[in-house]
């Protein structure tokens, strides 16, 4: 059996297409704008450019909703293929199945993070009289759409290297506490999370962009292990399961959700101010207080899964 016969992974990539040729076709357009836009210009080319720029920004707008919307039906497929791939309880081991996998998901999680950026310069752009940006703003597309090339063959690479007849290894293997980075232990990494959420929110709250941009990186690799090694343990309220997917299943009340979404909000409203001023000169530190905002759901969540299986419990894994 192969995963092309599976309706999800087809509709997916079907979708994926879809969103390529329109980003394809936009792409072209952003070529011409590159090499003859001139704001002064009162030519008929300069007029039908701009008219071009909003058909453009139109088309963009629809195909970077589609691909954040794509990226969680994505994460649903691979929770889907584990079912038919020998061996996998779950994402973990589907994603885990060949050497594309993470890759590919990490790459995922970049362009999200990129393209969310460049709606931001874009809105900054259409917001000026002049469009200001503009040709810093379709570079930076440019960039982003190789990245989407690239993101779909690895897409192929991946789906066309699912073994379907030799078992692959399930989460309870691929997240074994020796992985932890540096020596680590659970609760260092506790201590962490918590001390570097607290700076963070003072960095914050001071309006220090550069400092926040930097500690929000560091908060993400320390929340990525922190979560699926000590708080993900009160999710499953086991403290042998190890996993950063299988509290986006449905018996976990899918609350891997909101606690991956929160925390992906948090470090993209603290690194996107900082990015902001360099591409435009513009300050734009009042997206500091989102972050504080959804970085604080994200610990809130963390904690109460902690507090409640103590206070049911008695003790703590």
């Amino acid at each position: 059996m192969s995963v092309f016969l599976s309706n999800d992974v087809i509709a997916f990539l079907f979708a994926e297409l879809i969103v390529i040729v329109l980003m394809a076709i936009s792409q072209f357009y952003i070529v011409r704008i590159l090499r003859y836009w001139d704001f002064n210009a009162t030519t008929n080319l300069q007029y039908t450019l701009e008219k071009h720029n909003y058909l453009v920004n139109t088309i963009l707008f629809f195909t970077i909703f589609c691909k954040i919307i794509l990226f969680v039906f994505f994460a649903l497929s691979l929770n889907k293929l584990s079912s038919v791939v020998p061996g996998a309880m779950c994402s973990a081991g589907v994603i885990g199945s060949n050497e594309y996998g993470n890759i590919l998901f990490l790459l995922k999680l970049l362009l999200i993070f990129g393209l969310g950026l460049w709606l931001v310069v874009n809105y900054l752009d259409l917001k000026a009289i002049n469009f200001p940006f503009l040709k810093r703003k379709y570079i930076i597309f440019s960039i982003l759409f190789c990245a989407i090339l690239g993101e779909f063959v690895l897409e192929i690479l991946f789906f066309t290297n699912i073994p379907l007849s030799v078992p692959v290894f399930c989460c309870s293997v691929v997240f074994q506490a020796p992985k932890l980075p540096f020596g680590y232990t659970q609760a260092m990494l506790a201590m962490f999370f918590y001390v570097i959420f607290a700076s963070i929110a003072v960095l914050n709250f001071l309006k220090q962009s550069m400092a926040s941009f930097a500690l929000n990186l560091l908060f993400l690799f320390i929340a990525y292990y922190a979560i699926t090694y000590f708080f993900g343990l009160y999710v499953y309220e086991q403290p042998n399961h190890k996993c950063p997917y299988c509290m986006l299943m449905g018996e976990y009340y899918y609350i891997g959700y909101p606690i991956w979404g929160s925390l992906f909000l948090g470090i993209f409203y603290g690194i996107t101010p900082f990015l902001v001023e360099l591409i435009t000169g513009y300050d734009y530190t009042h997206l500091l207080r989102l972050s504080s905002f959804w970085l604080l759901i994200n610990v809130a969540i963390c904690s109460f899964y902690v507090a409640k299986y103590y206070f049911t419990i008695g003790v703590l894994l």
